[in-house]
């Protein structure tokens, strides 16, 4: 089955919802190159598109392992407040340049105080870089909505300390938490403790499961963490045979537990072979809640626009499937479910109309 293809500036007016995607792997090309001579740190290239190539080939690995090392120049720009700052503004006005309505930004704040920040500074930085994104955003007249989920990172052991965090800041920008990192011989129920605090104290969460680890991941993440939502799943499929759910499957699309799905990032870390044989569609078709989302737009290589231009031209998605996507991640989003709502019905569904 094809269908007609929608051409590129009618897939980037099209209102749009990321879920997953990392503030450390979203810079800009010239921003690093800036950032880095400012602090003192060399790359492999100043040259920003050159830059932009060798961070896309770097991560074009087929291992998580190496896709998560490219990380080392982004995080070596990001422990300054000045570069905190520039980062969370690019970021809101990068995504509502893509059409982004409603976003949702990651990052480990553990990885962001080699320069003398505190925890608690690097957060507040950010959150106040995003608030000027969105200022500026609004009035360009391309409003966007970002919520953030601050990470703790599973190899390590301040993950607790995140979690404290995402609930001292609950009011203040932060809208749930993740854990992230190397997954396989990381389980999620290492962390137990800190999820159960988040629970008591009614912090959503999502956990990065079923992408370098299988089934036993995505258990872990949500029937003994009780995760909201599962960052990738792509290994969920692992339970489906000939169309039959098996009984995580079946718990998972029952459920309405939102798959945050990564198209590219998943073919350069090995997790999936193509977008054509991509997870996402079968998963949609078969009726799971799943969502579309960039990752790390720089290390990646992509927008939200080629994401779904992608699923376009190799998997033959029509716009129903890229409404569908955008509103299931909003039915999802750790936002109030007004809010959601009102994206959904003021902003999204008109905006398909419109543009189509």
């Amino acid at each position: 089955m094809t269908a007609p293809r929608i051409d590129t500036e009618t897939l980037r007016r099209l209102p749009k919802a990321v879920l997953h995607d990392h503030l450390d792997g979203g810079l800009r090309p010239a921003t690093v190159v800036e950032l880095a001579e400012a602090v003192g740190h060399p790359l492999p290239t100043t040259d920003p598109d050159e830059l932009a190539a060798w961070f896309f080939e770097a991560a074009n690995s087929g291992d998580l392992v190496r896709y998560i090392a490219t990380f080392e120049h982004t995080l070596a720009v990001l422990q300054t407040r000045e570069g905190l700052l520039r980062a969370a503004e690019e970021y809101v006005l990068d995504l509502a340049a893509d059409g982004v309505v409603y976003g949702e930004v990651r990052y480990a704040p553990e990885l962001n105080v080699n320069g003398g920040l505190s925890l608690a500074e690097v957060v507040e930085t950010v959150q106040e870089g995003l608030a000027a994104g969105m200022a500026k955003a609004a009035a360009a007249g391309t409003p966007v909505r970002v919520g953030t989920l601050l990470c703790g990172m599973r190899m390590f052991d301040r993950v607790s300390e995140a979690a404290d965090l995402a609930v001292a800041f609950r009011d203040a920008g932060v809208v749930g938490f993740d854990i992230a990192g190397a997954e396989d011989g990381f389980p999620p129920a290492d962390h137990l403790d800190a999820f159960q605090y988040l629970r008591r104290e009614s912090v959503p969460f999502t956990i990065h499961a079923g992408e370098a680890h299988g089934l036993p991941s995505i258990h872990q993440a949500l029937q003994v963490c009780g995760a909201q939502r599962i960052g990738h799943g792509v290994r969920l499929t692992d339970d489906i045979v000939d169309g039959k759910l098996g009984r995580l499957a079946g718990w998972v699309r029952d459920r309405r537990i939102a798959l945050e799905m990564c198209p590219t990032s998943n073919l350069q870390t090995g997790a999936a072979a193509s977008i054509a044989e991509h997870p996402i569609t079968a998963l949609k078709d078969l009726g799971f809640r799943v969502t579309l989302n960039t990752d790390n737009r720089l290390v990646s290589g992509t927008t939200m626009t080629r994401e779904m231009a992608l699923l376009v031209e190799e998997a033959g998605w029509g716009v129903e499937d890229l409404r569908t996507v955008t509103v299931n991640a909003l039915k999802s989003a750790f936002i109030p479910f007004d809010e959601r709502r009102a994206l959904i019905e003021d902003v999204v569904l008109p905006g398909y109309a419109a543009a189509l």
